[in-house]
C-alpha cells in the first residue's frame, strides 16, 4: 500500500510538469498579451484581445510607441527575459506554492481565488449535496420498483432535466421568478445590506438568493447519479448470494440494506471524492453569468481573456494537482469499501 500511494504521487511530478509546459507554450502563441494590450492603450485604443503575441519578432501597431517604452513594458511583465527562463522560474514558485501576482487584479493569485472561494463553494457544495441527497434514495426506489410506472415516470422527469442546459433553466428561472413573479432576486449572493441584517435574517436572505442558481444547478447534475445508483442496484439485486439470503427467510429490507447497500453504494462512494472537491472548483460559468456570480469560473474565463497569465497557470496548477490527489484518495477508497481490492 504505501509502496503504491508513494509511485502515485511521484508519478504526479511529471504529469503537472507535462500540463504546465504545454500550457506554458501554446501561450507564448496567443495573440493579444498584455504587452500588446497595453502598448494598445498608450495608443488610445483597445486591442481587444488580438494582435502579436510577446515573443513575436514586431508587434503590429507599435507606431507611435517609442521601443524604450515598449522594453520597460515587456520588463514590467516580465517578457524581457527568454520563454525558458520564465517557466523555470514559474516552476520554481510553484515549488513553494506562490502562484504569482495577477496583471490586472492588484493581489497575488492566492488572494483572488480566496476572494472567489465563498461564490463557488456556495454553488458547488449545495449542488453536491442535494444531488446525493435526491439521486441515490431515488436510484434505490427506482431499483426496488424497477418495471413499474413510478420508474418509468421518474426516468422521464430525470432524462429531461439532464437533456435541458442549466442556463437555459437559469434564463426561464429568471424570467419567471425573478421577474414576473418577483419571489426571488435576480442576481447576487446577498442583499445590499447584509451586514446589517441579523443572523436568521442573513441565513434567509442567502438561501432566498441562492435557490434560483442552485435550482438550475441541481436538475442537471443528479441524473447521472441517479441512474449509476438504479443500475448498481439492479445489478446486485440479481445476484446470487440475494437469492440466497431470500432462501434463508430473511426480510427484504434486512436484504436491502444489510447486504445490498454495501455492495451496491460502491461506484458511487468511491467517486465521492472528486465529487466532492469538485463542488469547490468546478464553477458554472454561466451560472454564475446568469445570475452575477463572481466565482471562481468568471475567475478562469476573464483570466483567459484578459490574457491574465499568472492567474491561468496558477489557478491551472492549483486545481490540477488537488484533481490529482483526488483521484489517488478515489483509488483508495476502493480499499475502503472492497476489503477485495488489492493493489499488488
Amino acid at each position: 500500500m504505501l509502496s503504491y500511494i508513494t509511485k502515485r504521487l511521484l508519478l504526479m511530478i511529471p504529469t503537472l510538469f507535462g500540463i504546465l509546459l504545454l500550457t506554458f507554450v501554446v501561450i507564448q502563441f496567443v495573440p493579444g498579451g498584455p504587452v500588446e494590450q497595453m502598448v494598445a492603450k498608450l495608443q488610445g485604443r483597445d486591442s481587444g484581445g488580438e494582435g502579436a503575441h510577446v515573443s513575436g519578432a514586431g508587434y503590429r501597431g507599435r507606431q507611435g510607441v517609442d521601443a524604450q517604452r515598449i522594453e520597460e513594458i515587456k520588463q514590467l511583465y516580465g517578457f524581457d527575459k527568454p520563454a525558458s527562463e520564465r517557466f523555470v522560474m514559474m516552476l520554481g514558485q510553484f515549488a513553494r506554492f506562490d502562484l504569482g501576482k495577477s496583471f490586472y487584479y492588484p493581489k497575488d493569485v492566492w488572494s483572488l481565488v480566496k476572494d472567489k472561494l465563498p461564490v463557488s463553494i456556495s454553488l458547488g457544495l449545495w449542488t453536491f449535496l442535494l444531488s446525493y441527497l435526491i439521486s441515490v434514495p431515488l436510484g434505490i426506489a427506482k431499483a426496488v420498483r424497477a418495471g413499474t410506472p413510478f420508474d418509468a415516470w421518474t426516468s422521464i422527469i430525470v432524462l429531461v432535466g439532464y437533456a435541458v442546459p442549466g442556463f437555459v433553466l437559469g434564463v426561464a428561472l429568471l424570467v419567471v421568478f425573478g421577474g414576473q413573479l418577483q419571489w426571488f432576486p435576480l442576481r447576487g449572493l446577498i442583499s445590499s445590506n447584509w451586514s446589517e441584517l441579523g443572523l436568521m435574517a442573513k441565513i434567509t436572505d442567502y438561501l432566498w438568493h441562492i435557490t434560483l442558481p442552485i435550482t438550475a444547478s441541481v436538475l442537471g447534475a443528479f441524473a447521472v447519479t441517479t441512474m449509476l445508483t438504479k443500475n448498481a442496484f439492479m445489478e446486485e439485486i440479481g445476484k446470487q448470494y440475494v437469492l440466497t439470503a431470500r432462501a434463508k427467510g430473511l426480510s427484504e429490507g434486512r436484504v436491502l440494506w444489510r447486504h445490498v447497500f454495501r455492495n451496491a453504494l460502491i461506484p458511487l462512494v468511491t467517486g465521492f471524492p472528486s465529487a466532492f472537491i469538485g463542488a469547490f472548483f468546478t464553477g458554472s460559468l454561466l451560472i454564475e453569468t446568469l445570475f452575477s456570480l463572481d466565482g471562481l469560473g468568471l475567475l478562469s474565463y476573464e483570466s483567459v481573456m484578459r490574457r491574465d497569465y499568472p492567474v491561468v497557470l496558477g489557478t491551472l496548477y492549483l486545481f490540477t494537482l488537488i484533481g490529482l490527489v483526488t483521484k489517488l484518495i478515489s483509488d483508495l477508497c476502493y480499499l475502503w469499501v472492497d476489503p477485495r481490492v488489492k493493489f499488488d
